[in-house]
């Protein structure tokens, strides 16, 4: 019960910031809810300097929360359909993921800035921006300010695509399946995934949407080997330089176990479709997957110290730029290379 109580207070202002983002990301989602919450959270931490009460439920939510949002998460996928509609954007799918992390990678040493936040913008860039980010920190380790500073420059790319890849891709001759494949390659957040893909649709009369949404669900499910290499890998790396608390290096320990239940969450979706199960459940779960991760940028930006993040965001903005570039690049190449374009 006191466990309860100390974390009520500080959950609580999370779910006060989550609301209004949540209906400011309804209004303008080329920008999106968890955007909102980690402004609205940065600019409320900046005056709310005493955690006694509240600082054990932001922890709380900035962890916890996250991981069962990206647990819920699992809900919106029925991998039958995706790998039916997304199998043949597989090879663009895994060469835009090789070359962001690759990249990513590269800058990360070249710039000698910390590895958490290229991690995090490099798989935020490859893989689904926000969704793939909120995964990725709990197995990482990553902290709140490591987390605010690659949601931020995810947010960055996703206005400058949703803005100018419509025209890009009328520019370079774009069919609409090739549009549909590169909004879906190309672009980070799912919202935003959505909004480039309606731009087209409303310029050409087409219906690029379901497929755009498909390919990027598809991407989705790189979470998976990606966030356990990454959990694996650090885990490894910790026990063979001395960490006391990793020494006993384990399969089983280094497995992020809210992965394996994303997982899980997926193939009850994909059993439900398959037997003819009303989905409706369903559509609640992906709801608050979706609103959980408000909760958790709300938490993250109240732990967030903006003036150091404007301070020291410039190489992180460098590296999403360098990804945002690569990721784009390979998948127009790509396409041209297999056919689609």
């Amino acid at each position: 019960m006191l466990t309860i109580k100390n974390k009520f207070f500080g959950v609580l202002l999370c779910l006060v910031i989550a609301i209004p983002a949540w209906f400011l990301g309804k209004w303008m989602p080329i920008i999106g809810a968890p955007v909102f919450a980690i402004f609205i959270g940065m600019l409320i931490g900046m005056v709310h300097l005493n955690r006694d009460q509240t600082g054990s439920g932001i922890a709380f939510t900035s962890k916890y929360i996250l991981q069962v949002a990206v647990v819920l998460l699992g809900f919106g996928l029925n991998l039958s359909q995706v790998m039916k509609v997304g199998l043949s954007s597989l090879p663009i799918i895994i060469s835009t993921i090789t070359i962001a992390l690759l990249v990513a990678y590269i800058l990360q040493k070249a710039l000698k800035m910390d590895v958490n936040t290229a991690t995090l913008v490099g798989v935020g860039s490859s893989i689904c921006g926000g969704s793939a980010i909120a995964a990725t920190a709990p197995a990482i380790d990553a902290k709140d300010d490591e987390v605010a500073k690659a949601i931020s420059v995810i947010f960055l790319f996703n206005i400058l695509a949703a803005l100018i890849f419509p025209t890009l891709g009328d520019m370079i001759g774009l069919s609409n399946e090739g549009f549909a494949i590169f909004s879906g390659t190309a672009v980070n957040d799912t919202s935003s995934v959505t909004a480039t893909a309606t731009s087209w649709d409303a310029i050409h009369q087409s219906n690029t949407l379901e497929g755009a949404t498909i390919v990027k669900l598809t991407r989705t499910l790189a979470i998976i080997p990606i966030t356990f290499g990454l959990s694996f890998y650090r885990a490894y790396k910790a026990s063979k330089e001395g960490d006391v608390s990793e020494q006993n290096f384990s399969l089983k320990q280094a497995f992020p176990t809210f992965i394996l239940y994303f997982l899980l969450a997926s193939v009850v979706t994909t059993l439900a479709s398959a037997i003819g199960l009303d989905m409706a459940v369903f559509e609640q779960f992906k709801f608050l997957s979706k609103f959980f991760i408000v909760m958790a940028m709300a938490a993250i930006g109240l732990n967030t110290n903006i003036v150091k993040l404007v301070k020291t965001g410039g190489q992180a903005i460098g590296v999403g730029t360098a990804c945002w570039i690569a990721v784009t690049a390979v998948s127009l190449l790509m396409q041209a290379v297999l056919g689609f374009w």
